[in-house]
C-alpha cells in the first residue's frame, strides 16, 4: 500500500508567517518519514520559486536517511534543482513524455487525473493520483467528485498504481481496495485536529490506513530502478 502526504501549509499552520509554517511543515515531513508515509508531495502552489525551493530542500533535509521520497508539485525546475525525487503533474499539465525528457528516471512522475480518459492518456507516469474521490475541506462545495465507480474505472484504464485522494480516512480502505487502487494520497488526514501548528505524530495514524489496506490485501509499489 502506497501513502502520500500532500502539503499544506496554510492548513498545517493557519495564519502563520512563512518561517513558521515552514518550520511546522518540517515538523510534519519528519513524523511522516518517521511513520513510513511513502511519497511526500509539496504542493504549495502559492510561493514563487525560490521560497518554493527552500521548502523542498527543507523536507527534503527531514525526510533525510529515511524511505520516504518528495515529489515538487509541478515545477520540473525547482524538482530538478533541489534534488528532489521527482514531479507530480497537474491533470491540464505538459504530457509526461515531454516532463520524461527532463526528468529522467529514476526520478519519478506523477499525474493528478479525474477520469478514464485521463488515465489512459497520461503517458510515460510512474504513478497516478485519482480523485476527488468523497467530498473534502480542500475543495469547494459543488465541486465534482468521482465515487469509488470513478476510482475504479480509473485503476482499469492504467497498469501504473492509482492512488485515491478526497476524503478518504481509514474507514474507506476496504472499499477503495476493492477498486484496485494501490493506495491513498491526502491532506488533512495527516494533521492534528487543532493548534497553530498541526503537526502531530503520524505513527497511529499510518497504521489505521495500514492495517484495513494489508487486510484487504492492498498492493502497490513506487518503481525503484
Amino acid at each position: 500500500m502506497i501513502l502520500m502526504l500532500i502539503t499544506d501549509r496554510g492548513r498545517l499552520a493557519p495564519g502563520a508567517a512563512f518561517d513558521a509554517a515552514l518550520a511546522c511543515l518540517v515538523r510534519q515531513a519528519r513524523a511522516a518519514a518517521e511513520a513510513g508515509v511513502d511519497l511526500i508531495q509539496v504542493r504549495e502552489r502559492d510561493l514563487d520559486g525560490r521560497r518554493l525551493a527552500a521548502v523542498v530542500r527543507a523536507v527534503l533535509q527531514a525526510v533525510g536517511g529515511s524511505r520516504t521520497r518528495v515529489v515538487v508539485n509541478e515545477r520540473v525546475d525547482v524538482a530538478l534543482a533541489t534534488g528532489a525525487h521527482g514531479v507530480h503533474l497537474r491533470a491540464a499539465s505538459l504530457d509526461a513524455s515531454s516532463a520524461r525528457v527532463l526528468v529522467p528516471r529514476p526520478l519519478l512522475i506523477g499525474r493528478s487525473v479525474h477520469d478514464a480518459l485521463g488515465a489512459r492518456t497520461a503517458g510515460d507516469v510512474d504513478y497516478l493520483v485519482a480523485g476527488t474521490v468523497a467530498g473534502t475541506p480542500s475543495k469547494p462545495v459543488g465541486h465534482p467528485l468521482i465515487g469509488m465507480d470513478g476510482l475504479k474505472t480509473i485503476v482499469s484504464a492504467t497498469h501504473v498504481p492509482v492512488l485515491a485522494v478526497g476524503g478518504i480516512g481509514p474507514a474507506d480502505v476496504p472499499a477503495v481496495a476493492s477498486t484496485g487502487s494501490s493506495g491513498i494520497a491526502a491532506i488533512g488526514a495527516w494533521m492534528a485536529d487543532a493548534g497553530d501548528c498541526r503537526a502531530t505524530s503520524l505513527l497511529e495514524r499510518v497504521d489505521a490506513f495500514r492495517r484495513p489496506g494489508d487486510a484487504a490485501n492492498m498492493r502497490g509499489q513506487l518503481p525503484t530502478h
